[in-house]
């Protein structure tokens, strides 16, 4: 299989804050101590995303500013038994779904505790006062505001090793799932509210990620960083995990560990989980793209997506790789009143499978067969959920051919399942992890445990119209030439029309002008081995991408121009197109 080259470690270099960003623990000490006041009282807040490490900080940081006091924020937080108690609605009994939190920060805390950590602050006179903490800046706003940060990949990688519980709660040996499911409903919405005012003014950002190497910027250089990005095409960092169903064609072609046994998915475009990697002359900053998101969404998302998705960046482009592997689960995803009434999500999961690639022989499941009796293959659903029996797939749903470059979409409601022998990109939208599972091939995880299925749930979203004839006319490679000119073409691709995320494949041989019309472009290079993104106006720096690269054009870049590249001058190239519809 022929290996490609494949960015694994994108970065934005930003410009004009070279000298606004350090490395190690003793530059960081040395910066913070620089801005502290001879024979005056300073309060140095040190406000923390839950996960940081705190023992590290309080060694490396905290003690070398000798405070004349000391207060952890976590000394007011409410009992291990009262956030239970608090979130009980939210957490569920479920394994993998809870309910979007609308809490503040402020409600996980005792205000008593509180108002008297607030006095010991006002009754010191001089001196050094440091407070720190998920959560430090509700008791001072701080005459010097550090706030620390960690990728939101990093965040799991600790819930998986096992040095992680959740906030709040002595459970780092609770079923890894439950963990994240917490993590995901309640504590990365309720943080991500209460750090975006604290981004906007921070004097610095601690980036936390690597133990014992921190990187420290200022907040100004964070911002510019941020604003600049919003004004070229860049990427974020993917990252690759292996599953059970995953296969090996990304492994070899990008280059991957090979003593991993497969990798299941590429998450390659998903703010929400992925992170952001940005340059300043030698120093590289690891941030949470979600950060991107949720400072600067107007000129990110464009004034139309932002005024309907808010701070949340509702397309998304991942890889799933089955090839010389198994077949992912059976699977459908909530309509949309289903995801608003049981889980306060106001948009659903559409999606497609485009083929990057196919072994021959490959299928992609798609919709009930025609004539399907739905209790009865409900019946069967629930007997091999069981135990009682295997469910016989080729009974109730339709297999489909699939090779290289054949578009599938699957609106909410559609039963689905991508094939062993296919390479995917996956384009959809982006509520995360509301995929109902009906079906996994009487497989263990990766954990030895039996799969979560939500038959309960699938069982009332499945569009039992959605049949095979049905399907073949609708969801299959709906093609439509759209314009074409010296050296390109534009073809639509889909989405259904249920689905709010519109798609095109251009094929260019010369270079093509595009333009995001007020709107975040997603694009994947799926043919041909790199290609570069300029601007006619040469308003931001060329930038080049490779094959199988997703990256994200502003909705405030405006005009873009595409070209082959390198290697790929003469030959004739493909980009997948997303953008939200009007």
């Amino acid at each position: 299989m022929k290996q490609t080259h494949y960015d694994k470690f994108p970065e934005v270099r930003v410009e004009g804050f070279d000298h606004q960003a350090w490395r190690s623990w003793s530059a960081v000490r040395k910066t913070v101590a620089a801005r502290l006041p001879a024979q005056r009282k300073t309060v140095i807040v040190i406000d923390c995303y839950p996960g940081v490490r705190l023992a590290e900080i309080e060694q490396q940081l905290i003690t070398h500013l000798q405070p004349a006091l000391l207060i952890n924020v976590e000394t007011a937080r409410h009992s291990e038994a009262h956030l239970h108690d608090l979130l009980a609605a939210n957490l569920t009994s479920d394994r993998v779904f809870g309910v979007l939190s609308c809490h503040q920060l402020g409600d996980f805390f005792c205000a008593d505790k509180l108002a008297q950590l607030q006095q010991n602050v006002q009754a010191i006179g001089e001196g050094t006062i440091v407070i720190y903490g998920p959560g430090a800046a509700l008791i001072h706003p701080g005459d010097v505001l550090i706030y620390c940060d960690l990728a939101r990949w990093e965040i799991q990688q600790r819930f998986r090793s096992g040095e992680l519980g959740n906030w709040g709660a002595n459970n780092q040996d609770e079923d890894l799932l439950r963990r994240y499911k917490r993590a995901f409903f309640i504590e990365w919405r309720v943080f991500d509210r209460h750090k975006t005012p604290l981004l906007k003014r921070a004097d610095y950002l601690l980036e936390t990620n690597r133990q014992d190497d921190p990187a420290l910027i200022t907040g100004e250089a964070l911002r510019a960083g941020l604003q600049q990005t919003t004004q070229r095409p860049f990427r974020v960092v993917p990252f690759f995990d292996p599953g059970v169903w995953g296969g090996q064609w990304m492994k070899h072609r990008f280059d991957l560990d090979r003593s991993q046994p497969n990798y299941a998915w590429c998450f390659d475009c998903v703010p929400e989980e992925n992170s952001m990697l940005l340059r300043f002359d030698e120093v590289r900053v690891e941030i949470p793209s979600q950060d991107l998101v949720l400072l600067y969404p107007r000129a990110l998302l464009g004034e139309k997506v932002h005024a309907r998705f808010g701070t949340e960046f509702p397309i998304r482009f991942d890889l799933l790789d089955t090839v010389d592997g198994q077949n992912l689960s059976v699977q459908v995803h909530p309509l949309t009143e289903y995801i608003q009434q049981h889980f306060s999500m106001h948009y659903t999961q559409d999606e497609s499978y485009y083929l990057l690639d196919a072994r021959p022989g490959a299928e992609v499941c798609l919709g009930t067969r025609s004539g399907v009796d739905p209790q009865a293959m409900l019946d069967d659903l629930a007997a091999a959920q069981r135990g009682e029996k295997s469910f016989d797939d080729g009974k109730f749903i339709n297999r489909f051919p699939a090779r290289k470059h054949d578009h599938f979409l699957i609106p909410a409601g559609t039963v689905h399942c991508a094939g062993a022998g296919t390479m995917v990109l996956e384009i959809s939208a982006t509520p995360y992890i509301f995929t109902f599972k009906l079906w996994d091939w009487d497989r263990l995880g990766s954990d030895g445990l039996p799969r979560p299925v939500h038959l309960d749930h699938g069982a009332q979203v499945i569009d039992w119209q959605w049949d095979t004839q049905w399907v073949s006319e609708h969801l299959i490679n709906q093609f439509t030439p759209v314009a074409e000119g010296d050296g390109w073409s534009e073809e639509r691709t889909g989405l259904h029309s249920r689905e709010f995320i519109e798609t095109r494949r251009h094929w260019f041989s010369k270079p093509v002008i595009h333009h995001t019309q007020g709107n975040v472009n997603v694009l994947n290079l799926v043919e041909g081995s790199e290609a570069l993104i300029d601007s006619p106006h040469n308003a931001f720096a060329p930038f080049v991408v490779h094959y199988a690269e997703t990256f994200i054009v502003p909705a405030a870049v405006g005009t873009y121009r595409i070209s082959p590249h390198g290697s790929s001058a003469g030959e004739q190239l493909a980009t997948m197109k997303a953008w939200v519809r009007g």
